[in-house]
């Protein structure tokens, strides 16, 4: 074997015993999120609502029934999606710590999902693990996200060792098919490397656009290659003009025209979060997302308007932009998401993630059963070469006139023996 394929396979070897733990986690955890939307549909019926030909509520309404069943709650924001509920956040933070489940066509409140402090849904509790371990953010997520980087070079170095010397049928065979039929040994080898191998492309993708939100370097390094040497913008908090405050507008009048004015330019669209100002904070601003298509976040377009004169701000030029102007950078990075959990694709996309992530999770325990068979047949061997030698040693110095313990034993002279018919004979003669 060249010195290039040993240090390839043992950085293989140990880059995947050292990370694999986190990446069985981060892997399954992410199986787990790609289909949170439609699990939660499965698990709450009552989210669901068909599509009526009638005007859905608007944003002055739905402050106007957070008023009379929380008037101690501020409304933060609303999620409206085609064929379900709203999703009325109440409390600080655009998730507040209150959501109010909304008929979109009578205004009847469905359900009430009440958060206690540091309380967190099922499937937040999963994107946390995927995220940051569940271990404090600043400790997690470096390791999560240079966890990742090294199930790269993991997933290249992988690939090389799985590259054939020579291709042969025998070969081809173990490359590409599973012997199911095989004892357990050679069952999990092949499920390390074929499903390894055909899963390869996919998690390579998976792998390098979730670093995209973690490593820093990495974001803007790519962003700069494939934007063809532009950089970054930075993400800009935009301000309302506080000195206008209480001069033109009320809340719910500020909200509605906000609605009418840009959901009038996307009637065809699919979803929208609604982002209510803080009327505490006379500086927070209206925002407005727009999903054209359910499911899918890359072509989305976000609008922020100043809460006292409606004037429309700047905040992020890559995201505030038409995605059909887009240059390929941009967009690339717009659907940075969706590539990540399939949903570019759509629902086939999505279950080409779920089964990426899930060969994911499995390499690490099939690698670490490969190396521990092999460290142990190693091991068994030696002993059993040891055993051999030592025995033939000891029937060799046995042999050599010393005992089983190798301590030398005194000559024995053998003498040949008379026959007592001979005797006789041999007197008389002499």
């Amino acid at each position: 074997m060249s010195t290039f394929r040993k240090v390839n396979n043992w950085l293989h070897l140990w880059l995947g015993l050292i990370s694999g733990i986190i990446v069985f986690i981060v892997c399954i955890t992410g199986c787990i999120w790609v289909f949170n939307e439609e699990i939660t549909s499965l698990l709450e019926p009552e989210s669901n609502v068909k599509k009526e030909d009638k005007a859905i509520l608007i944003p002055s309404q739905l402050i106007a029934i957070a008023r009379e069943n929380y008037p101690e709650k501020p409304v933060s924001g609303a999620f409206y999606q085609q064929g379900k509920v709203i999703e009325l956040n109440l409390g600080q933070g655009r998730r507040g710590n209150t959501t109010l489940n909304i008929h979109p066509y009578t205004g009847e409140i469905i359900s009430v999902k009440e958060r206690k402090k540091d309380e967190v849904s099922f499937f937040r509790w999963i994107l946390n693990g995927h995220r940051f371990l569940w271990l404090p953010y600043e400790i997690g997520r470096p390791i999560v996200n240079y966890a990742t980087l090294t199930f790269v070079f993991i997933l290249i170095t992988g690939l090389i060792w799985w590259y054939p010397k020579k291709w042969s049928k025998s070969t081809v065979d173990k490359s590409f098919k599973i012997k199911w039929g095989a004892s357990f040994k050679r069952l999990n080898v092949d499920l390390h490397n074929v499903f390894g191998f055909y899963a390869l492309l996919f998690l390579l993708a998976i792998a390098l656009t979730g670093m995209v939100w973690g490593i820093k370097w990495y974001s803007e390094g790519l962003y700069w290659v494939t934007s063809g040497g532009k950089s970054l913008p930075d993400w800009k908090r935009a301000e309302s003009d506080s000195t206008q405050a209480n001069k033109f507008y009320t809340l719910e009048e500020a909200v509605d025209n906000v609605w009418f004015s840009t959901i009038s330019k996307h009637p065809k669209a699919e979803g929208f979060f609604f982002s209510f100002p803080d009327t505490s904070k006379p500086k927070s601003t209206i925002g407005l997302t727009i999903y054209p298509t359910a499911g899918q976040f890359y072509n989305n377009k976000r609008y922020t308007f100043d809460q006292h004169t409606l004037a429309s701000l700047n905040m992020n030029p890559l995201y505030e932009a038409d995605f059909a102007q887009a240059d390929f950078g941009d967009k690339l990075r717009r659907m940075n998401y969706d590539i990540h959990v399939g949903s570019i694709l759509g629902f086939p996309g999505k279950v080409l993630a779920f089964l990426a992530s899930l060969i994911g999770a499995s390499l690490p325990v099939t690698g670490t059963l490969i190396w521990w068979n092999k460290r142990y047949n190693k091991s068994g061997k030696k002993k059993k070469k040891d055993k051999n030698i030592s025995s033939s040693s000891r029937n060799k110095d046995f042999k050599n006139n010393g005992d089983e313990n190798g301590e030398a034993k005194p000559k024995v002279v053998i003498r040949p023996k008379i026959s007592p018919v001979a005797r006789p004979a041999q007197v008389a003669s002499n």
